[in-house]
């Protein structure tokens, strides 16, 4: 173990590659009942995407600590399934078969443009003071997320505020909080698990701590065909280009999914991997031309891009890196070794999912705040009093909270980086690039706008 994953020269030991497996699994635990819940809605039948949902982030989750040897985990995306229903679905009309056969084209061009290291080239494209506000960014998304996962703060009116704090999940976040934080700074080993633990162990004589409905194992499995190899149907790939008239707006589909995802990941390993050094600058910069993957940051990047396709074969929306992951980064992971628990977890939970599900928000919330306070300190990298440099950061990291989407963060970072530059008839520092991918944001947030 100790030479496969190489504990001892990423600083690390099996014990802390553990906790910190369960420390991601947990936190990210809720899109084992919440995604065949929302994907549900579209007609699929919900026993197949709880099983799809979970073999494609086995599969995704093992593939990233095997062979890129990073503390990453894989699952169906949040946003990006909601994408799937509400808009391709209901707003386009397409059906599930004809929505999943598009996740599976978006995985395979996100294969071809990992294999072709253009991924890669995006990551060393983008400068340096983008990297930290992206990396701010992620960390405010992150605790923004578990702000939201609890709903400690209301939108009524369109206005937000501090709910009331008249329910018993508020004051067991609160108080999950308040621990995690004080086992922090007092150095105790676990302290982000430790925390999730005894918040949901508390949430029992609260009530919040509750099991959830779920079909059995065995239900799962007989639903499971319905939509394993459904795109190979005749309801799926070959009905998507049937009608000459809807190709465009396939095409367009195609175009955002892809977008969203690739972009999720970039922002996820830059944010997380820089600072932490899980990947290196030779990793992220290196132009190496030789076939095959050199680096982690090669085998990272292959890892998420055929998870999306897998997950599609199965019966699930586009499957991507968890931001999550932060989670047990913050806990001490930084190995493959803590994907191999993440993985296990998720394979065991197929059998005890009413007891994963009861595992509420309030618990893990306080982990995600710690976390994203913890990413924070990537800010301090960025030269606030140069404006055209502050602008673009703050864009890049602000945006992704408010419009809660990573993409859409660095988008805004990217267009305002651009326009600075223009500004300070430096357009010639901009890497070409990083015009395509500006460009291709804007035209996406246009066509988005026009279906």
């Amino acid at each position: 173990m100790e030479k496969f994953f190489q504990l001892k020269a990423n600083g690390t030991t099996a014990g802390r590659e553990v906790v910190a497996g369960l420390t991601t699994f947990f936190a990210m635990a809720y899109i084992i009942a919440v995604n065949p819940t929302l994907l549900s809605q579209s007609g699929m039948e919900w026993g197949a995407v709880f099983l799809a949902t979970i073999i494609a982030s086995v599969i995704g989750t093992l593939v990233m600590g095997l062979v890129a040897n990073v503390p990453y985990a894989l699952a169906p995306g949040m946003g990006l399934n909601a994408f799937f229903v509400y808009t391709v679905c209901f707003t386009l009309g397409f059906t599930w078969q004809q929505a999943l056969s598009m996740v599976f084209i978006c995985g395979l061009l996100n294969i071809f443009i990992t294999v072709t290291k253009i991924r890669k080239y995006i990551i060393k494209a983008i400068p340096r003071s983008l990297q930290n506000a992206i990396g701010g960014g992620i960390g405010i998304f992150v605790a923004y997320i578990g702000i939201l996962n609890v709903g400690i703060v209301t939108f009524g009116s369109g206005v937000p505020a501090l709910a009331t704090l008249n329910q018993p999940s508020f004051w067991l976040f609160l108080i999950g909080l308040a621990l995690t934080i004080i086992l922090l700074v007092c150095n105790v080993k676990g302290a982000i698990l430790i925390g999730i633990v005894v918040s949901s162990l508390l949430g029992i004589p609260m009530g919040v701590t509750v099991t959830t409905e779920t079909v059995s194992f065995a239900e799962a499995c007989s639903q499971l065909p319905t939509t394993f190899g459904a795109i190979f149907t005749s309801a799926g790939l070959p009905s998507l280009f049937a009608d000459p008239a809807k190709v465009p707006l396939v095409l367009i589909t195609i175009f955002s999914f892809s977008l969203s995802d690739t972009f999720d990941t970039i922002g996820t390993f830059i944010g997380t991997g820089r600072r932490t050094g899980i990947f290196s600058d030779e990793d992220e910069h290196s132009m190496e031309t030789t076939p095959g993957f050199k680096s982690k940051m090669d085998r990272a990047l292959f890892a998420d891009a055929t998870a999306t396709s897998i997950g599609a074969i199965l019966g699930t929306s586009n499957t991507t890196t968890y931001v999550e992951s932060a989670a047990g980064i913050g806990a001490g992971g930084r190995t493959g070794l803590t994907s191999v628990v993440v993985a296990i977890c998720f394979a065991v939970s197929a059998f005890l999912a009413t007891f994963v599900s009861a595992i509420p928000f309030a618990a893990t919330a306080p982990a995600l705040v710690v976390v994203g306070i913890m990413m924070l300190s990537a800010f301090r990298e960025i030269q606030w009093d140069d404006f055209s440099e502050a602008v673009p950061a703050f864009f890049a990291g602000i945006f992704m909270a408010l419009c809660y989407s990573i993409s859409y963060g660095i988008a805004a970072g990217f267009v305002f980086y651009c326009i600075t530059k223009v500004c300070k008839k430096q357009a010639r520092e901009v890497h070409p690039i990083l015009w395509v991918a500006t460009v291709l944001f804007v035209l996406n947030f246009v066509l988005l706008a026009t279906l």
